[in-house]
C-alpha cells in the first residue's frame, strides 16, 4: 500500500467517524429538546393552575384568547406544525420512500424542519399553558424527526444512511425520551414509523433512542419513571377480572375517540365542521370557551396533558369525581380539532386512568386502584392509537407494573382489536388525508 492509498483510506475513515459523531450529536439533541419540551409545558401548566385556582374567571379569557394567538402563529409562521405530530412525520417518511434524493418541481413546503421544532415546542407549549388538553409526546416525534432531518446534509455518503432511516430513528427517539421509555421507542418505530423500511436500520434507531433517553436521564435524573414507583399488587384472579373489564371498556371508549379524530380532522361536516374551515379563529375560540367550562365544572381538572392527575390517581392521592373521564375526553377532542400543537398520548392515559378509577369499585380494588389504572391506562391508549405493543410498553416503563407485563398485554391487545371493529388506526388514516388534502404542505400563495 502506497502512501497516496493510505491517506485516502484515511480520509474516508475520518469522515464516517465525523458522520457517526454527527448522528450521535442529533440524538443527543432530540434528549435535550424533549427535556426542554417537558420543563416549558410543565412550568406553564403549573402557572395557569395556579392562577385558575386563585381567579376561576380567568380561563374563560386565557384559554380562548390564548388559543387563538397559538392557531394565528401557527398558521401565519408555523403550517405544519399543527396537531400531534406524528401524522406529519409518516407522511414525510412516505415521502422519502417514493421520492428519495430526487427533487420534485412543484412547491413542497416540508413537514419537517428547524422552524416545525420552534413552532412545535414554543406553540405548542402555549397551547398546554392556556389550559388546553394536549399532550407533548405525540409531538415530540415531529421535533425528533425533524432534528435528525436538518442533519442529513451533514452525513457523508460512506455512511450509507439514507434520510428515511434519520427520520424513524429521529421519531422514536423522542417518543422513547418524552416518555423515559427506551423500549417503548423501539415498539413505536416497528408498529408506526418503519412499515416497510429496511431492517438495517435497526441499529440506528436504537442508538438514536438510548442516546436521548441517556440525555433525559442525566437533565431530569433516572431514579423514578414518569409517574414515578406505584406499587401494584393484586392477585392472578383479581388481574383477569380486571384485564377482561379494562379491554372491554377501554376498547369501545378508544375505539369511539379514535372515529371521532378521523371524522373531526377530516370530513367533519354540519355547521361547526364549515365554521372552522370557514372562520378558523372563531372556531378555537369556541373551543377554548367550552375548555374552560370545562374547567370550571370539574375544578380544573381537564386543564393541560392530565399529568398530574393521573400521578395523583395512581397515588391514590385523588378523588376525582365520575364525570372526569367524559369532560377530559371531550376537552382532549376539542382541543385537537381546534388545529393547535399537541398531541393525545398525556391525554389517553389521564382518560384511561379516568375509566380505571371508575372501574376499580366494581372490582373491589378501591383500596389499592394502580393495578386497574394501569391497565385502563394502556388499553384506553391502545385503543386510541391501535400501537398495542407500545401502549403496554409505554405504562409498563412508566410505572412500577413489571408484575403486571401479562395483563398489560392482554388488555392492550384486546383493547385495540375492539377499536379495530370501530375505528381505522389512527395515526395511519390523519397521514393518508393529510397527504391527499390539496394544499398539504404547498408553500403560501402570495
Amino acid at each position: 500500500m502506497n502512501l497516496r492509498t493510505f491517506l485516502r483510506r484515511r480520509a474516508v475513515d475520518s469522515r464516517i467517524w465525523l458522520g457517526r459523531l454527527v448522528f450521535w450529536g442529533g440524538a443527543v439533541g432530540v434528549g435535550l429538546l424533549a427535556v426542554l419540551f417537558a420543563e416549558l409545558s410543565s412550568g406553564m401548566t403549573h402557572y395557569f393552575m395556579r392562577a385558575a385556582r386563585q381567579f376561576w374567571w380567568l380561563p374563560f379569557i386565557v384559554t380562548p384568547l390564548g388559543g387563538v394567538l397559538c392557531v394565528w402563529l401557527t398558521r401565519r409562521y408555523f403550517a405544519g406544525a399543527e396537531g400531534s405530530g406524528i401524522p406529519q412525520t409518516l407522511v414525510e417518511i412516505q415521502r422519502a420512500q417514493t421520492v428519495g434524493h430526487v427533487k420534485e418541481k412543484s412547491a413542497w413546503r416540508p413537514l419537517l424542519s428547524i422552524r416545525i421544532i420552534f413552532g412545535k415546542i414554543l406553540v405548542g407549549a402555549g397551547a398546554v399553558g392556556c389550559g388546553f388538553s394536549l399532550g407533548r409526546e405525540g409531538p415530540t416525534v415531529q421535533v425528533g424527526a425533524s432534528l435528525m432531518n436538518a442533519i442529513h446534509h451533514l452525513l457523508p455518503a460512506a455512511l450509507r444512511i439514507q434520510r428515511v432511516h434519520l427520520l424513524v430513528a429521529g421519531g422514536a427517539a423522542g417518543i422513547a425520551a418524552a416518555f423515559n421509555a427506551p423500549l417503548a421507542g423501539v415498539m413505536f418505530a416497528i408498529e408506526e414509523m418503519i412499515r416497510g423500511v429496511e431492517a438495517r436500520m435497526s441499529g440506528l434507531i436504537i442508538t438514536a433512542i438510548v442516546l436521548a433517553g441517556v440525555t433525559a436521564q442525566a437533565m431530569k435524573g433516572s431514579g423514578g419513571n414518569y409517574f414515578g414507583a406505584v406499587p401494584i399488587i393484586a392477585g392472578e384472579g383479581d388481574q383477569l377480572a380486571a384485564a377482561a373489564l379494562a379491554a372491554l371498556t377501554c376498547g369501545l371508549l378508544g375505539g369511539l375517540f379514535s372515529r371521532m379524530m378521523i371524522i373531526g380532522t377530516g370530513s367533519w361536516r354540519g355547521a361547526l365542521g364549515n365554521l372552522r374551515r370557514r372562520r378558523p379563529f372563531v372556531f378555537v375560540a369556541i373551543c377554548g370557551l367550552f375548555v374552560a367550562s370545562l374547567g370550571a365544572v370539574t375544578g380544573g381538572a381537564v386543564y393541560g396533558s392530565g399529568l398530574e392527575q393521573t400521578q395523583a390517581l395512581l397515588e391514590a392521592e385523588a378523588q376525582l369525581p365520575w364525570y372526569f373521564t367524559p369532560a377530559k375526553f371531550a376537552a382532549t377532542l376539542a382541543a385537537y380539532f381546534s388545529g393547535l400543537p399537541g398531541g393525545i398520548f398525556a391525554p389517553s392515559l389521564a382518560i384511561g386512568a379516568g375509566v380505571g378509577h371508575t372501574l376499580a369499585p366494581l372490582l373491589d380494588q378501591s383500596a389499592m386502584p394502580g393495578m386497574v389504572l394501569a391497565l385502563c391506562m394502556a388499553g384506553f391508549l391502545a385503543a386510541a392509537t391501535q400501537a398495542p405493543m407500545t401502549s403496554f410498553l409505554i405504562v409498563m416503563e412508566m410505572v412500577d407494573g413489571y408484575d403486571l407485563v401479562i395483563a398489560l398485554m392482554v388488555v392492550s391487545l384486546m383493547s385495540s382489536g375492539i377499536s379495530r371493529l370501530i375505528s381505522e388506526p389512527l395515526y395511519a388514516t390523519l397521514a393518508r388525508q393529510m397527504a391527499a388534502a390539496p394544499q398539504v404542505g404547498r408553500a403560501r400563495e402570495e
